[in-house]
């Protein structure tokens, strides 16, 4: 994730809203989508608290610009059978690991973009796990959080600088490792369309330097 592409991002959001028919929320999956692909991530790992969502159909679309790869984990065989119903025929674009199956191969701390359903009872520990991993403290990783208004913790207290917005059920984003964005060089601006209620994301850099 050396750069940002706004071509991935636009690309990635573009086809997580053709892919969205199935998708509860939309919004979601199509910020996810364009944030990953955008931060040209290469493993994109999504933790969810039952089957797969929209949120996987976001990292696969992100990965079909990046020439990167989506590994799902789900609880258990159970919501395994119901993911791979969910995704169809692009089921394949995706390898899937069943709880703490994952957290052993330490594929989290090899990631570079994560995505955690903040329904899930230990997604704080998740978040420490990465935050300490070798992996991500040579590289970088972004970590999103989805579901965030509805969980009862928060990982904003982990000690990385974390971003809270007012998506979907709310999106917690946080930049961990080296990778880290500096202080004040950039930041997420929501505006709400009054008119028709839709929500706009932008992300405003500042210029480095002084502004003669």
């Amino acid at each position: 994730m050396a750069y940002w592409s706004a071509e991935n991002a636009t690309k990635a959001f573009l086809s997580t809203l053709r892919m969205g028919q199935k998708a509860k929320e939309p919004s979601v999956a199509e910020y996810i989508s364009a944030l990953a692909a955008g931060n040209n991530a290469q493993l994109m790992v999504v933790a969810c608290a039952a089957a797969a969502d929209s949120t996987t159909l976001a990292l696969i679309a992100a990965a079909n610009q990046t020439n990167g790869n989506v590994i799902c984990i789900v609880p258990n065989n159970e919501d395994l059978i119901a993911s791979k119903n969910f995704l169809g025929v692009i089921a394949n674009q995706v390898k899937f690991m069943i709880g703490k199956e994952a957290q052993e191969s330490m594929v989290l701390n090899k990631a570079d973009f994560v995505v955690i359903d903040c329904n899930l009872v230990n997604h704080e520990e998740i978040v420490k796990l990465i935050q300490i991993g070798d992996g991500n403290k040579k590289k970088g990783a972004v970590v999103v959080g989805y579901n965030a208004f509805r969980c009862k913790g928060s990982w904003r207290s982990c000690g990385s600088k974390t971003q809270l917005l007012p998506i979907g059920e709310g999106l917690l984003v946080t930049r961990v490792g080296c990778g880290m964005t500096k202080s004040g060089r950039s930041r997420w601006i929501v505006k709400v369309d009054k008119c028709t209620g839709e929500e706009h994301v932008y992300r405003v850099r500042r210029p480095q330097g002084k502004v003669i």
